[in-house]
């Protein structure tokens, strides 16, 4: 899924790969298109990695690369970032790069922490409290024409006219 192609994971279209390395690997990347490689001469954290995992609402975070049938297949030095699945909210470029570059910062806030779910969990919530931030700001806003409309993150505010 690299160099021009667009990956899908049910409805989401907003994907991001990075590689990730907890414990004694480091950040780097090797962009493509919001996708990004691993280096292949690392060592693998695991012997034999499984699907690890965090999902909130508007954030799922995999440990695991897209192949080229876009399938999900475990993997301990990259992980996969679904923003936002059921497209509840309107992106902009600038807003999802501030997703992406809050993402990379928990990441290497990680590092040296052991891949587990709890850890994993940890970003992805902060993620969405960070994602929660950018509506309450005005840099995203509900998607109306969205197939869910429950304003998970609190109801929509109408700007006031106070000249009246």
């Amino acid at each position: 899924m690299l160099g021009g192609e667009t990956c899908f994971i049910g409805t989401a279209y907003l994907i991001k790969a990075i590689p990730f390395y907890f414990g004694h690997f480091k950040l780097g990347h090797n962009v493509y298109n919001d996708f990004s490689v691993i280096n292949p001469n690392l060592t693998p954290f695991m012997d034999n990695p499984m699907l690890l995992k965090s999902t909130t609402r508007h954030i799922r975070i995999f440990a695991a690369e897209i192949d080229r049938d876009g399938e999900l297949v475990p993997s301990n030095q990259v992980l996969t970032l679904d923003v936002d699945p059921d497209n509840e909210f309107n992106w902009n470029e600038d807003a999802l790069q501030k997703i992406y570059r809050k993402f990379d910062e928990l990441v290497e806030a990680s590092s040296g922490a052991d891949l587990t779910d709890y850890n994993l969990r940890r970003v992805g919530s902060d993620l969405e409290h960070y994602l929660r931030s950018l509506l309450q700001k005005g840099d995203i806003s509900y998607n109306l024409q969205s197939r869910v409309n429950n304003y998970s993150m609190g109801l929509p505010q109408v700007a006031v006219d106070e000249k009246k």
